[in-house]
């Protein structure tokens, strides 16, 4: 399926409402450059020119306060085409600088960059299959119609709520097991509740935590050294915002997931754009990287296919997301064959397997209400990636901006 190509008229009357008048005459120098790849590709300052825009919009988004900083990567199968950081990695005028190799919290992204290759993983092994019935594995979900699949793809009609401090994931199971839920796989709800059963699944099944099995299945193996659940505090960390716990640094943002230790299915993970980068790569490959084979052909592809809902209107993976109101990651030009995912801390990933491209986008998130902007600020951001670099074959190591200020 070829990727769909929006005009550059309608694609600079998009941004242009959104970008300053300096910014607009940088984003038309950029984008008049588009059809001309070969010969940008051959000037390294004329591709710095190109992606000019990128850094623009990263800065504006910080000065209109929407964020205090962000790490933006692009790659391909050959590695990075463009990383970037601007502004800062907390909240305060004094915070450190973001780099590309700053950790963050990447939220609901541990649910697809941990606990569902680790379930795919399991499958491929024999472990369980996608139409296992939930009460094979938790004996509570007895005489509930509820399978694998419906939990992977949140069609199991389950709904979130604040665990029992006392007995976290005891309550969890529970307090899931007790719903009524209506027939599982009629509708699309996305509920954490489905991850945290998933996660626990993984523990029960290979008598390994999630995070010990992820380190071990996934992260090591693909050189992810940044990549883990309650990762040491070594001041290379970004900030989030706590709610009534303040600034975190380091600790998980998400309620559930701290009562559950710092591990959990649904959120827990942190990592670097640059780990990220590499399981994406890994992915763009069919499950190898650098002659390391983390996932089969034929489960990279099982993730990733394509599940119907509400007509059509909602496609989702197993675990990814591929179209749905989630979905503003894949931008404008991405094609159907896309998936990524999103983190309610700021972070989202999109991949593209026919544009040969993913992009990474990590943030300190300081407007947690204007939702519309901050899913806009993701989609144009993925929209100029796939312009500037998509059926880019040049190879890794393109020397780009490592940080900037705000």
């Amino acid at each position: 399926m070829k990727i769909h190509r929006v005009p550059s008229s309608r694609l600079l009357g998009g941004f242009f409402l959104r970008l300053s008048v300096g910014a607009m005459l940088l984003a038309t120098c950029s984008l008049l450059c588009m059809p001309v790849k070969k010969a940008c590709a051959e000037d390294p300052l004329q591709e710095l020119g190109r992606t000019a825009v990128l850094d623009t919009m990263l800065q504006n988004a910080v000065r209109q306060g929407l964020i205090s900083g962000a790490v933006v990567l692009v790659g391909n199968r050959n590695g990075t085409l463009y990383a970037h950081a601007a502004g800062r990695a907390g909240f305060e005028p004094a915070s450190r600088p973001l780099t590309v190799g700053t950790v963050f919290d990447v939220a609901s992204l541990t649910k697809v960059f941990a606990t569902t290759p680790a379930v795919v993983r399991l499958m491929d092994q024999g472990s369980l299959s996608l139409l296992d019935p939930l009460s094979r594995w938790f004996p509570e979900f007895k005489g509930k119609e509820i399978t694998v699949l419906h939990l992977l793809t949140h069609t199991s009609g389950l709904h979130d709520g604040m665990l029992d401090p006392s007995a976290p994931l005891e309550s969890a199971i529970s307090r899931a097991a007790s719903q009524s839920s209506g027939k599982p796989g009629t509708r699309f709800l996305y509920a954490d509740i489905n991850f945290i059963l998933l996660g626990n699944l993984v523990r029960r099944i290979s008598a390994f935590g999630l995070d010990g099995y992820c380190q071990e299945a996934f992260y090591q193996p693909l050189g992810m050294w940044s990549t883990s659940f309650n990762p040491v505090a070594n001041g290379n960390t970004a900030a989030t915002l706590g709610g009534r716990n303040g600034v975190l640094n380091g600790i998980v943002q998400d309620d559930n997931a701290r009562l559950l230790g710092g591990v959990a299915g649904h959120a827990g993970l942190f990592s670097t754009a640059e780990d990220l980068g590499r399981f994406s790569r890994m992915l763009l490959h069919g499950g190898v990287l650098n002659g390391r084979q983390v996932l089969s052909a034929r489960a990279v592809a099982q993730m990733t296919a394509p599940y119907f809902f509400r007509d059509g209107k909602i496609v989702r993976g197993l675990g990814w997301d591929r179209e749905s109101p989630f979905s503003a990651p894949k931008g404008a030009l991405f094609s159907e064959a896309s998936y990524g995912h999103t983190g309610y801390s700021g972070s989202s990933v999109w991949i593209d397997p026919e544009a040969n491209l993913y992009v990474v986008l990590l943030t300190t998130r300081l407007d947690y209400r204007n939702r519309r902007g901050f899913n806009r600020l993701r989609s144009d951001i993925s929209t100029l990636a796939a312009a500037l670099f998509a059926g880019h074959e040049k190879e890794a190591g393109v020397q780009m901006p490592q940080n900037a200020g705000p």
